[in-house]
């Protein structure tokens, strides 16, 4: 909330009242919970998937073994704090190096920001043919992989959900004029 609005808080008697400087913009791409009337509106961060993440200094070797064992195809690099540095393919890595993945990472993956309405961030991911795309706070938390097709089937999900109610309020006896 404003300072403003803090401050008359504070004067009319409430006692646990915050300024949240980030507003309400860093609130939603931070991926926590929505009210009011764009809630229902499923945005990147509603539908990422939690990735498999290493650090800087893990060998390469090592990672490409983790990378592996999981099933997956790339391991995303963050800090302690979970702040995305890059990216290394398993596929582009030689495979026994005790050098850091560091070494080898792709720098500075593209990412969009949890609040990122679906729709959007699809006709993005279309337009440039990619699959997927990472998601991340305002201050390049990851917040997991958003997939072209888990985006895709949450639309039509929301497409068919909408139909139905429509066809409810349309066949309702109460609601016809």
């Amino acid at each position: 909330m404003s300072p403003r609005a803090a401050w008359r808080l504070e004067t009319l008697g409430f006692t646990s009242v915050y300024d949240y400087v980030g507003g309400k913009a860093d609130w939603f791409s931070a991926g926590l919970p929505r009210e009011g009337k764009l809630t229902s509106i499923p945005r990147a961060g509603d539908v990422a998937r939690p990735d498999l993440t290493c650090g800087p200094t893990e060998r390469i070797n090592d990672v490409i073994e983790r990378v592996r064992a999981a099933g997956k195809d790339t391991c995303i690099i963050t800090t302690d704090g979970g702040v995305v540095l890059g990216r290394v393919r398993t596929d582009r890595l030689d495979g026994d190096s005790q050098e850091p993945v560091e070494e080898v990472m792709e720098l500075g993956p593209t990412t969009t920001r949890a609040d990122t309405m679906l729709e959007s961030i699809l006709e993005r991911l279309n337009a440039r043919n990619v699959e997927r795309i990472l998601v991340a706070t305002s201050d390049g938390r990851l917040v997991g992989t958003l997939y072209r097709s888990d985006a895709e089937a949450r639309l039509h999900e929301g497409q068919v959900e909408e139909a139905k109610q429509q066809i409810d309020e349309e066949s309702c006896c109460c609601c016809k004029d």
